[in-house]
């Protein structure tokens, strides 16, 4: 069948199929693999960062109600899912949402932009950060403690 110009078929076009197709179900099974290994990484992320919030980590993988938690842990009302959903510009409220998020463990704008671009490596590094704490609505929380430890300590006793 290679030797000459016609078209193969029987046997020898199965034999070729079969030769070549290992390595190709080879590389789609470690891509799968691959693939798989990145959904549980950013699966486990989200489920730390909402117990760190205060919220059941099962939330983060259920959908529409993982969106109304964040929306609960950044102080925001669940209209705020409407939104997100209905209006041409929804993905700007998600992202105001997503920077909310992100400022409520201490980040800045710019890791929420690095977060976005990079979510892969930058999620897993703020849930499994030794440094990450939850600071609250928006950041708002530590800013009140702080507030009140300093009038705490100008009251004369």
């Amino acid at each position: 069948c290679r030797k000459s110009n016609r078209v193969c078929t029987g046997k020898a076009l199965t034999r070729i199929k079969a030769r070549h197709l290992k390595p190709l179900m080879a590389m789609a099974f470690i891509m799968i693999l691959l693939y798989l290994g990145l959904i549980v990484l950013m699966v486990a992320s989200m489920w730390k960062l909402y117990e760190m919030a205060g919220k059941p980590g099962w939330a983060s993988i259920v959908p529409f109600y993982n969106i109304i938690v964040q929306l609960e842990i950044v102080g925001k009302p669940w209209w705020w899912l409407l939104l997100m959903i209905l209006t041409p510009v929804g993905f700007i409220w998600g992202i105001w949402s997503f920077n909310l998020f992100i400022k409520s463990f201490g980040n800045t704008e710019g890791y929420t932009i690095a977060c976005i671009l990079l979510p892969i490596i930058f999620i897993p590094l703020l849930a499994f950060g030794k440094d990450t704490q939850f600071v609250g609505l928006n950041g708002a929380t530590a800013v009140a403690r702080v507030e009140s430890n300093d009038e705490l300590l100008d009251d004369p006793i």
